[in-house]
């Protein structure tokens, strides 16, 4: 689902279902995180790991400790970058050379409308606006929860090219549905304004960050691509 949404340089491995903890086994340091976690988080925390460590072998990488840093993005080894998501039945992670892309992200979550009063804290209005516009001609779409998973994912790319932290009101996020979409699956692109400086990329300022989305599988899904200036 995801590999479907991202350019040919990156590699993604996806696990549906619980049991992909499976015939994972954690490094010493990533075991060292979960002391004190849930069933839950020890289950998500692993799976995703094993869909991250088959990534690398895809790209030849040694498979290598993914330990989280700063505001929790996960540490890759030098010369990766990547990405991962998790929720109920779903893992992702996507990777790909840090020579290929300058920065990735990736979210998915479960086709269900938000919880009562989330829309309107992550939504900016001209972002409400538009969702209401989709929402008329694609009604079996939930609008709010693709809006939050697409901030998801811009904040994904943002952090690891500024370090800094990226609020919900400062993308201002379009959602556009392909021509001729629908059936099993519904895709589109999106398109993220910054509303604050953007990162430097190879000495650019970039204001805009691209992406695509997906609605499948009782899944929402959206990835970010920033390429190399």
């Amino acid at each position: 689902m995801i590999e479907e949404l991202l350019p040919e340089s990156v590699v993604a491995v996806e696990n549906y279902g619980d049991d992909g903890a499976e015939g994972t086994t954690l490094y010493p340091e990533e075991q060292a995180l979960l002391t004190r976690a849930v069933e839950k988080r020890r289950r998500e925390f692993t799976t995703v790991r094993g869909c991250a460590r088959r990534a690398m072998e895809k790209l030849g990488v040694a498979p290598a400790p993914i330990l989280p840093g700063e505001r929790g993005a996960p540490q890759w080894p030098a010369g990766l970058i990547g990405s991962m998501t998790h929720c109920d039945g779903y893992s992702a992670a996507a990777l790909a050379r840090a020579t290929d892309l300058a920065s990735l992200g990736i979210d998915a979550e479960p086709h269900l409308a938000l919880p009562d009063g989330v829309l309107d804290a992550v939504a900016l209005p001209t972002e409400v606006d538009r969702l209401a516009g989709l929402a008329a001609r694609i009604p079996e779409v939930h609008w709010d929860r693709l809006l939050f998973s697409a901030k998801e994912s811009v904040y994904k790319a943002w952090y690891p090219l500024t370090a800094k932290w990226l609020d919900f009101s400062e993308a201002d996020i379009d959602i556009l549905v392909d021509p001729g979409a629908g059936g099993r699956a519904l895709t589109g692109r999106l398109r993220a304004a910054l509303l604050v400086p953007g990162p430097l990329v190879g000495g650019e300022r970039v204001g805009l960050f691209d992406g695509r989305w997906t609605v499948q599988r009782g899944l929402v899904a959206t990835v970010v691509t920033v390429p190399h200036a």
